[in-house]
Formats: C-alpha cells, sequence, structure tokens
C-alpha cells in the first residue's frame, strides 16, 4: 500500500516522483510556494498532461500545508503523497530546532500515524554527514522501523549517496529498497550511480530543465545506461519545483510532456508507473 493524503491505495499511475506543491525557507527568501490555487492550477496542467500522482517531499517546518493537500487532491484527481522528515539546519530557526530535534522519532511517527504522511524526507551534506544529518537520519530510521514507510533523501547538490547509504542501511538496518536516493543528476557519477544502485536503493533523477544541473541532456542516457545495466526497476523521475519562478514554465508537466517521450517508451512505463508504486510503498 501507498499512503495518500485521502487514503491508502495500492497503485499510484504515471508519478511525479519528487515535487513540491508548498515550500519556504529563509534560505530562499522571496521564492515562497505558499498559495493554493497556484498549486492547483500546476495540478491541473500535470493532470492535462496525462500525470496522476505527485509525491510531495517537503518536511516538517517548510510550509509543506498538510491541511490543503486534501481539498486539492479531490478538486484536481491527482493524489498526492505527502512528507514528514526535516531538511538540513540552515533551513530552521536554532531555537524551533532547538524545540523540534528532541522529539523526531515520536514527530516522525505521528505524522505517519495521524497525519497520513506517506514518507520521511531528510537531507545529507555536500560530499557528507555532519551531526544534523545523523541526527535526523537515525530519527527517519528508527520511525521507518516503527511504520514502514520509505525514506527519501536531499543529496546536497547530488553528493554523499554512499555515505546515506552506509548510514541508513548499514548501520542502522534500513533495507535498501526502502531508500530513495534523490538529486543524483546533480552529480552525473555513473560510478557512485551504479554502487548506489547495486546497493538496492531507489535512484531519483529530478529538477529536469535546470540548465546548470546538467539535467536535460544526461538524464535519458543515463537513465537508459543504468536499465541496461540491470537497475531498471529501480530509477525514479520527479520534478523537484522549488520556487515560484519555476511553477508553470517549465512546470510539473515538464516531466511528461519533454523528457518522457526522449525515453524508450517500456522504460518510461517502469520509470513513471511501475517503480514508484513499489518505491513509496510500505
Amino acid at each position: 500500500m501507498i499512503r495518500t493524503v485521502l487514503g491508502d491505495v495500492d497503485q499510484l499511475g504515471v508519478t511525479n516522483s519528487h515535487d513540491h506543491l508548498f515550500l519556504a525557507s529563509p534560505v530562499l527568501p522571496g521564492q515562497e510556494l505558499t498559495d493554493v490555487e497556484p498549486a492547483f492550477t500546476e495540478l491541473q496542467r500535470f493532470r492535462a498532461s496525462g500525470g496522476e500522482t505527485v509525491v510531495q517531499w517537503t518536511p516538517m517546518g517548510m510550509h509543506r500545508r498538510l491541511d490543503a493537500l486534501p481539498d486539492l487532491s479531490r478538486r484536481t484527481g491527482v493524489a498526492i503523497v505527502a512528507a514528514t522528515g526535516l531538511h538540513q539546519a540552515q533551513h530552521y530557526s536554532p531555537e524551533w530546532l532547538a524545540e523540534t530535534l528532541p522529539r523526531l522519532d515520536e514527530l516522525f511517527v505521528n505524522d505517519v500515524t495521524e497525519h497520513r504522511a506517506g514518507l520521511i524526507k531528510v537531507a545529507g551534506g555536500f560530499h557528507g554527514l555532519d551531526t544534523h544529518a545523523v541526527h535526523t537520519m537515525t530519527a527517519a530510521a528508527n520511525a521507518h522501523h516503527a511504520t514502514g514507510v520509505p525514506i527519501t533523501v536531499h543529496l546536497e547538490l547530488g553528493t554523499a549517496a554512499l555515505d546515506v547509504l552506509d548510514l541508513l542501511c548499514d548501520k542502522l538496518n534500513v533495507p535498501p529498497h526502502r531508500v530513495v536516493l534523490g538529486h543524483l543528476n546533480r552529480f552525473p557519477d555513473p560510478w557512485v550511480h551504479r554502487q548506489a544502485a547495486a546497493a538496492g536503493a531507489f535512484l531519483a533523477f529530478d529538477g529536469p530543465s535546470r540548465a546548470n544541473h546538467a539535467t536535460d541532456w544526461l538524464t535519458p542516457s543515463t537513465l537508459a545506461d543504468l536499465a541496461d545495466a540491470g537497475f531498471a526497476a529501480q530509477l525514479l523521475v520527479g520534478g523537484d519545483t522549488t520556487t515560484a519562478a519555476a511553477r508553470g514554465m517549465p512546470g510539473m508537466s515538464y516531466l511528461l510532456t519533454h523528457l518522457r517521450p526522449r525515453l524508450d517508451p517500456d522504460l518510461a512505463t517502469q520509470i513513471f508507473v511501475a517503480n514508484p508504486t513499489r518505491a513509496f510503498s510500505f
């Protein structure tokens, strides 16, 4: 089963595996995603392009709007998977962190059981894991063991994927197929990608049409190469819209109108339909 904001389902259909309908952070001043109607319009466009599910990775304390997501899902017909979890420390005030960090295990579990969160989102650092990351990932592992929901990971500029798997899987006993590694397209190292895939994790390539992240021209061939190497069942794609400027142009529908046609049709069906259902199940 997959936990959506309207209840548990057994299929997701065509899925945007990493995006944000709502997001606000002090490190992104003036770029907040806070209004309901623009989110509604974005979901409508995604639906009109054939999309059926959006997985929102916005964690606690970043204006994830759990209150608004069920109505948006009902109004648009798009299923929404919501997140609990915690981002890097820079996204929060020291006072908020001091109050929240000691209670993470409890808060994560409560979001899953009481507020229909379907994943736990945490974050690594640039080429490594600081004490904040270790603390939040430990809490995420504990909450995973209590609930079964998957853990998704923001990899800073796509780095430290193997460090994350060493901590979550080798030290904290999270099954690797319950871990989704995000932003791998931002650090397009084939060796790292294959090592992470061989370990059993899901690999998410998200944020197409960000020219500075070498996404559009590398992602199709990267996905094809990983599929040829035997890892087709572990690949995911997402839009990762994080600022108001990215709404509508290119928007969530870009995944379906521009990226999907560049993939082999059978591989595209696996990446957009079959894999998300397994990646986000519990």
